[in-house]
């Protein structure tokens, strides 16, 4: 018989966890301002001075097929040594660190399948735990250095304030960057030989591997932890975006926002995402303060309009708390029986 009074006092402690974890990530955190740098968002078009117009060229670029398209085929410039791969990426900014990519490859012996790893915004360290696990079973991971991260970070940065701000047009690139990264990335992993290339992006991270499984082939698998569609209601209404917000809550509504960042809203890819012969798993945090749980099941309900069938697991617990047992073996297990799927 269920003890519903102890699930209860489970349930608030996992509530004020997961606050007491988001408190300590806000230490760092500071607002910055609000600015368009359209130049960054849309290289090669007039700089703007206006929301509106900055909306047009987003609207342009959602409509633009090869806006993802990476500018070079070329694999030159790939090293890998000692596990760790480098190659530089096809985006130059004026942080040097973050224009060459870096990637742990953790090997399995086999070239039947390798899981590309996205990691979550702020991360500081890699998934060890999880590259060893499916790398035991038989799945190479690539653990990826998303932008301003780890080996990429701007130098004195205390969090990578430049892959999400309040600033629309580097978050744009950045986001852009990854999915080129990436992309070139999978193109490598397909000239060594991998015959099945998954993806697994983990919040921020998911939207980088959803747009990417949306826009590249040759991915077959995508699992998408702690994920929705809107990066602009995720970042107004979440719990570690507060400092943006109070950015962007001086100088634009939610509606201009969700126009600007058009781009990055993994909804209006989800006919893309619905493709045949792409295979979907979501994992969704039914306590989540950081990615509200109605964003994520509003997206899920857009990708079964369009014809998906992603393979979906509701845990109760929140953002933070997902890494905790029981809740992250019943999510690990989810995503091995996923992989594992064939065809």
């Amino acid at each position: 018989m269920l003890n519903w009074k102890a699930i209860r006092v489970h349930h608030k402690w996992l509530d004020h966890w997961d606050e007491q974890r988001a408190r300590r990530g806000e230490e760092a955190k500071k607002t910055t301002a609000f600015v368009l740098d359209s130049c960054l968002a849309f290289p090669g078009e007039k700089r703007v001075a206006t929301i509106e117009q900055f909306c047009a060229l987003a609207d342009q670029a959602l409509a633009d097929s090869s806006f993802y398209d990476e500018p070079s085929e070329s694999d030159d410039g790939f090293e890998i040594q000692n596990g760790w791969l480098k190659y530089p990426s096809d985006i130059s900014t004026d942080v040097e660190e973050n224009n060459f990519v870096w990637a742990k490859v953790t090997e399995s012996g086999s070239r039947n399948q390798a899981l590309v790893i996205f990691h979550h915004w702020n991360a500081s360290r890699r998934n060890h735990q999880i590259a060893r696990f499916f790398s035991r079973r038989g799945v190479t991971t690539v653990e990826i250095a998303m932008p301003y991260h780890f080996e990429r970070s701007r130098p004195g940065s205390l969090y990578a304030d430049d892959m999400l701000s309040a600033n629309l047009g580097r978050t744009i690139q950045s986001v852009r960057q990854a999915v080129w990264d990436g992309r070139k990335l999978i193109r490598w992993l397909k000239s060594e030989g991998y015959r099945e290339i998954s993806v697994l992006g983990m919040s921020l991270g998911s939207w980088v591997a959803g747009l990417i499984a949306a826009h590249e082939p040759a991915v077959r698998k995508a699992s998408l932890f702690l994920t929705a569609g809107s990066l602009a209601d995720m970042v107004w209404t979440g719990r570690a975006t507060r400092a943006i917000r109070d950015g962007l809550g001086r100088a634009i509504e939610i509606t201009d926002l969700r126009r600007a960042w058009g781009p990055l809203d993994l909804e209006n890819y989800a006919h893309k995402l619905a493709r045949p012969d792409l295979a979907l798993h979501a994992v969704i945090a039914t306590r989540d303060k950081v990615v509200l749980p109605e964003l994520s099941k509003h997206f899920i309900e857009k990708l079964h309009e369009v014809g998906a069938t992603p393979n979906v697991l509701e845990l109760n617990c929140g953002h933070y708390s997902l890494a905790m047992p029981p809740y992250i073996l019943l999510a690990g297990w989810s995503l091995k029986r996923f992989l594992s799927r064939r065809g």
